[in-house]
């Protein structure tokens, strides 16, 4: 995917810093390189799971990796815990605001609540939050990076019904909101394009306001293995951490499971990754990278910066040879999309 680089920002305070390590949560580091010439200081605070979660939460990691490789940066990393109230998340972005970072990224959309809270109190520091729509906060320091996740789990969902032999497949959600719903309507879709005969089981690991079932890999592997139980040789997650359940259930099964977010396959253990079958991928290391080389340039904007296909923002891996036998089907159907011919739905069907 592309990169770009760049950067710029003021002094930490030393009582903010201070604070910032008694908090915990993270590292700070510096890194020099790239053709920037100023310091900048970028604060992160990452979902439940955190840094580690081999999905959502890395990707973001990825990119402020790449930024501290390629550019002069200082950051700070802090985490969500599993349970915790959106006051506990604005406590966490006015935190790293009074400490001096500028800008400021939140990593998925629980934060939108303690954003819209904590951005209007610090209207010269730049926020940007990661699948948080305008819908749901927004103002003149605010930056959506959003992305069409259903267009990349069509793509998958073509995938898993070229590759089931049972007619059967399976979804697993994280938590039943708006956003994983976007994954499963594209999914269901994608299958149907194939073949409309091929049954989908649906199942969520939790419920708002329980956002446990992003980090429940012992829930995932169970609710998969009743999939495969059921009849599915496919199931594929929008469950972040709790992905890795899938995949102990997957390759106990010796059936087909397909990833999200990152290349799954890449990341997987050895007698798991065979039986990844492709990923659902998501371009937040690049979204969060451009972000911050836009912040140094002082060329943010405001509003949503949407990534579909046509952006080359989502996608599906290719890391598993077993996949290769169904590309040019797929990405008959990703042309299609790109073009305007297919329409991906962001709903699921009632």
């Amino acid at each position: 995917m592309r990169r770009a680089r760049g950067i710029k920002l003021a002094s930490v305070l030393a009582v903010g810093a201070m604070a910032l390590t008694a908090c915990g949560g993270g590292t700070t580091g510096t890194a020099g390189g790239g053709s920037s010439t100023t310091s900048v200081k970028v604060g992160l605070a990452f979902d439940v799971g955190g840094r580690g979660d081999k999905s959502f939460n890395d990707l973001a990691a990825a990119g402020l990796d790449k930024a501290k490789t390629d550019l002069k940066i200082t950051t700070k990393e802090l985490s969500a815990v599993v349970g915790e109230s959106d006051a506990a998340k604005a406590a966490r972005l006015k935190l790293l605001a009074q400490a001096g970072f500028n800008p400021i990224i939140a990593v998925g959309f629980a934060y939108a609540p303690g954003l819209k809270e904590v951005a209007p109190q610090f209207p010269k520091v730049k926020f940007a939050i990661v699948d948080g729509a305008a819908s749901d906060v927004s103002g003149p320091n605010v930056t959506n990076l959003v992305f069409k996740e259903n267009e990349s789990s069509f793509l998958v969902g073509v995938a898993a019904a070229k590759a089931t032999k049972t007619k059967n497949v399976g979804f697993i959600g994280g938590v039943q909101t708006p956003l994983i719903q976007k994954f499963q309507a594209g999914y269901q879709a994608g299958v149907a394009a194939v073949d409309k005969t091929i049954k989908v089981q649906v199942k969520y690991l939790s419920q708002p306001p329980d956002f446990t079932g992003f980090n429940d890999p012992a829930k995932a592997k169970v609710t998969a293995q009743g999939m495969y139980d059921g009849g599915a040789d496919v199931v594929y997650h929008a469950a972040g951490g709790s992905g890795s359940g899938l995949f102990e259930a997957a390759a106990a099964s010796k059936k087909w499971a397909i990833g999200v977010d990152s290349d799954q396959y890449a990341t997987a253990t050895a007698d798991q990754k065979q039986w990844i079958l492709t990923s659902a991928l998501k371009g937040v290391d690049t979204a969060v990278f451009n972000f911050v080389e836009q912040a140094g340039k002082n060329q943010v904007k405001s509003g949503e910066q949407r990534f579909g296909l046509k952006e080359n923002g989502v996608g599906y891996s290719t890391s598993n040879p077993a996949v290769k036998q169904y590309e040019s089907v797929i990405d008959g159907f990703k042309t299609q999309i790109i073009d305007g011919k297919i329409v991906v739905p962001a709903t699921p069907a009632s």
